[in-house]
């Protein structure tokens, strides 16, 4: 892998073997992508919330192949997923993600377990699932054997027959919203109110449109996949556009095999 960007001496310079970036021609350690994906330090006033999202899209706008990530992404890809699920403090899902892709919780990694230690963190990240309807089968790994005990991020008018049931399933419900839906300004500040300033959303397209609507989006991780599938797949973000485009700025650029791994960002003035 090497990095396109920043410019530095490093990136412009030859790379042993042919071709030129820093660290081209070889894999990068676990550590140097911790490096690379570092959240922001805490400001004067101590840790706030930083919500990045990480996604894949291929040439032609496609986040999903048969309704599925994983037929477009790349085993460096999964690398980088790994790597930003170990610096996380809470993964922020989807109901139809975690249908879809049958999510299992948080796993602690040896590797990040030190990295993790330092920096107050659990052994591994909780999963926050965002539902109106908890329409979820609790049966699942996600709730039943959870490192972590996995989150429930819905609204107060949520049927109490199934927050019961999440709850009977060992989930821990969070209330985000007025109404039967979640807000997603209220459930960034709710998980910073429970410890989580390190935040992590992987989707799906639905949800993360709704934080980009709602302006809550802090930086985006989007790895750029050298396919064409053509069809009619989501895009990275779905629902009601914006009324003015929200401008990000490139943080980084790496590249492996064609793959682009771009990080974008906006500045805590930007709030």
């Amino acid at each position: 892998m090497r990095r396109l960007f920043p410019v530095t001496d490093e990136t412009a310079a030859p790379a042993p073997g042919g071709g030129s970036g820093e660290g081209a021609g070889r894999e990068w350690s676990l550590a140097e992508l911790a490096a690379a994906y570092a959240y922001p330090e805490p400001g004067p006033g101590g840790p706030a919330p930083w919500l990045r999202a990480n996604m894949v899209s291929t040439l032609d706008g496609a986040a999903q192949h048969d309704g599925r990530s994983q037929p477009i992404s790349s085993a460096t890809d999964m690398r980088i997923f790994g790597t930003l699920r170990a610096l996380a403090d809470v993964v922020v899902v989807g109901a139809e993600t975690v249908r879809k892709e049958g999510y299992r919780p948080a796993r602690a990694r040896e590797d990040f377990a030190a990295l993790r230690e330092a920096a107050g963190q659990r052994p591994a990240p909780a999963i926050a699932v965002v539902t109106a309807s908890l329409d979820l089968d609790f049966s699942l790994p996600l709730f039943t054997s959870p490192l972590v005990p996995t989150l429930i991020l819905t609204g107060a008018a949520a049927a109490p027959d199934r927050i019961a049931a999440a709850e009977k399933a060992g989930a821990r419900v969070v209330t985000a919203g007025d109404g039967i839906g979640v807000d997603p300004a209220r459930a960034v500040r709710a998980l910073a109110d429970l410890g989580h300033t390190r935040l992590l959303t992987e989707g799906g397209p639905r949800l993360l449109g709704q934080m980009v609507a709602a302006g809550v989006l802090d930086e985006l991780c989007l790895t750029v996949s050298p396919m064409l599938t053509a069809g009619d797949a989501q895009r990275i973000a779905g629902g009601p556009g914006v009324t003015v485009p929200h401008r990000f700025g490139l943080v980084s650029m790496l590249e492996e095999d064609g793959f682009l791994f771009t990080r974008y960002g906006r500045s805590r003035a930007a709030h």
